[in-house]
């Protein structure tokens, strides 16, 4: 059932094509990839289809701008009555002119550039629109990787502190059954049961972040009351346990934990559990690039870089067309006017050709002030995010750099503090060790094993910072061309749901 259910999952997520941009649901038990969650957080986010939206008036504002050079119709009706007295006492008169009508048509023929600046300032504008909306894309790709990579990390913590409590009861038990044969101290005894509780406390602070990173993840896919449904492993970030369920309904009883646990026949200790690996094979390709070549790509695919360039090219083509305030507009015109008097009617034509310019000297001296000062803002903008490009490339560069290197040395952390827990653990069954050794390896072991999660999620979190920071292509995204195919699709939808809407009544009507 849960492979069929897996199937149907991502047959409905593998036709996002055809459905862009309308919200998605999770079905129950679903199994989730990254790319699936990613999927899911484009189509649901309020924030992306915002950035839709202003890229439809971004594309409406260059219409606008274009329209100037269509001709403009005026249309008027009147209709005008007058009443009088004459002098000399030769009495009142009435004059009444029958409705009448009026209709011109005018033209711009040449502004001297002024249209032309126009369109290609909000030209401009539409384009920064589109690297907007690719910047909100990769920002919501980012933020659905840092929630995702966040639940790993926590079922992984989770699942150590399982294994510590684990841990912590098979020495409770044996540490009771020494105590009742006299070879071990009331001390000892008190001792196993303290970390038995402090293991449990941990257990119990582990699974509320577990449930929190649930949470965040919902959150940044835009889900509200999921289900429960199932995540998988990424290639760097390999759980011992394949799925993963995601519920916050099933991780809230603690009824075992304040219990003490069952007995045992065999009250020896076993180090198997200690030897279930919580991160199975781990393995991660290098990244691939240079630091030089990623400040190299980012300055090639930043959208909000291309975004800002965008903007200064539109603010160039802002000032041109504030200083041509001065410049006239040159307008042709033909227009026809009827009126119907009380004993006649009059039929007009005229044919006109105007020049006229009309301006503040200081406003718009004051104008293109302003238009030159943003100009320069726009341009301080680019050089302000070059620079912390490159910083910020820098910072992320070695953090990851650095966790490539560390993350080897944690491992084989691990497999050390292990051996030494096993070894202390002999020589406390023998009597050769005390308690306080034994329970160091154990700590020792278990920070070995949270600080190698720890370390995994960093580098995961640092290698898709740093993809975000350059703007890395990604596997799965959402474009303009996406959208627009979307649009079409849904125009073409109300053109045959208003066809069929009609079909029906004048059906009705029949």
């Amino acid at each position: 059932m849960k492979i069929k259910l897996f199937f149907i999952v991502i047959l409905f997520l593998s036709c996002i094509k055809a459905d862009a941009i309308q919200s998605i649901r999770i079905e129950e038990n679903a199994v989730l990839g990254l790319n699936d969650c990613i999927r899911i957080a484009l189509n649901n986010s309020p924030v992306v289809k915002s950035s839709i939206f202003n890229l439809d008036i971004a594309k409406f504002s260059v219409g606008v701008a274009k329209s100037a050079y269509f001709p403009s119709l005026s249309l008027g009706a009147s209709y005008n009555q007058s009443f009088g007295e004459r002098s000399h006492n030769r009495g009142s008169y009435q004059t009444r002119t029958l409705p009448g009508f009026d209709a011109s048509l005018s033209q711009l023929l040449w502004n001297f550039g002024k249209t032309g600046a126009n369109i290609r300032m909000e030209k401009f504008n539409k384009i920064a629109a589109e690297f907007d909306f690719d910047e909100t894309v990769l920002t919501t790709i980012f933020n659905v990787k840092l929630q995702y990579y966040g639940v790993l990390a926590a079922k992984s913590l989770m699942e150590v502190e399982k294994l510590n409590v684990q841990i912590n009861e098979r020495n409770y038990q044996r540490t009771l059954a020494y105590f009742e044969e006299g070879i071990r101290s009331k001390i000892d005894l008190v001792n196993a049961e303290v970390n038995l509780s402090d293991s449990k406390i941990s257990l119990v602070q582990a699974e509320n972040t577990y449930k929190n990173a649930i949470v965040s993840l919902n959150n940044a896919m835009y889900v509200a009351y999921a289900p429960e449904y199932n995540i998988k492993n990424t290639e760097t970030f390999n759980l011992a346990t394949p799925n993963i369920p995601l519920s916050l309904s099933n991780i809230d009883h603690y009824d075992k934990l304040l219990e003490l646990p069952d007995e045992i026949s065999d009250a020896a200790y076993a180090v198997s559990a200690e030897k279930s690996d919580v991160l199975q094979n781990y393995v991660f390709e290098k990244y691939p690039y240079t630091f030089e070549k990623s400040v190299t790509i980012a300055k090639e695919n930043r959208p909000d870089l291309k975004a800002l360039n965008a903007t200064v090219k539109a603010m160039r083509q802002y000032v041109l067309l504030t200083k041509r305030q001065y410049l006239p507009d040159l307008r042709g015109g033909v227009g026809y006017s009827y009126a119907n008097m009380r004993n006649y009617a009059d039929n007009s034509m005229n044919v006109s050709l105007n020049l006229t310019t009309t301006f503040n000297m200081m406003q718009v001296k004051h104008e293109v002030d302003i238009a030159n000062t943003e100009l320069n803002m726009a341009k301080n903008e680019v050089d302000l995010l070059n620079q912390n490009l490159y910083f910020d490339i820098q910072s992320a560069y070695i953090d990851m750099i650095q966790l490539e290197k560390q993350i080897p040395l944690l491992e084989t952390r691990v497999r050390q503090t292990l051996e030494n827990l096993e070894l202390a653990d002999g020589r406390y069954a023998v009597g050769l060790g005390d308690y306080i050794q034994l329970q160091d390896a154990r700590v020792n072991y278990n920070n070995a094993q949270s600080s190698y999660v720890q370390a995994v999620y960093n580098y995961n979190v640092a290698r898709a910072t740093l993809e975000r920071q350059i703007a890395l292509p990604q596997e799965e995204t959402l474009t303009v061309e996406d959208v627009k195919d979307y649009q079409k699709d849904l125009k073409k939808q109300e053109k045959a749901q208003t066809k069929k809407s009609k079909q029906i009544k004048q059906k009705e009507n029949v």
